[in-house]
């Protein structure tokens, strides 16, 4: 949504990660050990992956970052990087969700193998089983998404990820953004603190 508001492109670590692990580089097959086990993956392929991306050319007007920076080694990073091109992080949107919440929404997700359109088993279930509505694709649960790794997932992120909520709010640059009930809604506030900042 937000990329679309503004004109950006959605540059996504995960998405990043897939495509290298997809692709066989030498990038995906370091960070897929990671990636199965709910770790993050280490600072200097996250860092490395990212920045490649943010180098094309449609990123020269800037980026939406997904999923990057998640440890405060990452962020620093980011900073030197976009210091030295002149560059530097606008806002930072934190976008607040209830652990319970937040195991609910990874756990039921599901994705197209062939469109990638993404499913949830209890919000957006797809019309049949298994079966993308958009292309016929058979639907799938990324290693990432299972149970277990969900709660590791989580336990990752409360240790490595949260610091960096006082990080940007002590540089100004936080959001806050209440992220329970509806897609559309959390849409809505989200715009609108865009708008007021």
């Amino acid at each position: 949504m937000l990329a679309g508001k503004l004109g950006l492109p959605q540059v996504a670590s995960g998405d990043l990660f897939r495509q290298a692990l997809a692709k066989e580089t030498d990038l995906g097959k370091q960070a897929r050990a990671y990636m199965e086990k709910g770790q993050l993956v280490p600072d200097e392929i996250t860092i490395k992956m990212v920045l490649e991306r943010l180098a094309e050319p449609d990123c020269k007007d800037g980026a939406i970052l997904d999923g990057f920076p998640r440890s405060l080694g990452q962020a620093r990073a980011l900073d030197m990087a976009f210091g030295q091109q002149a560059r530097e992080i606008d806002k930072v949107v934190y976008i607040k969700v209830s652990e319970a919440e937040l195991l609910k929404r990874l756990g039921g997700r599901w994705i197209c193998r062939d469109c990638q359109a993404p499913y949830h088993e209890a919000d957006s279930p797809p019309k049949e089983k298994g079966r993308c509505d958009r292309c016929g694709g058979e639907l799938y649960q990324r290693p990432d998404d299972n149970a277990a790794t969900v709660k590791n997932r989580l336990e990752v992120y409360f240790k490595e990820t949260s610091p960096l909520i006082d990080y940007y709010k002590k540089a100004g640059k936080l959001l806050e953004i209440d992220g329970e009930g509806k897609t559309d809604a959390v849409n809505q506030r989200l715009a609108a603190a865009l708008r007021r900042d």
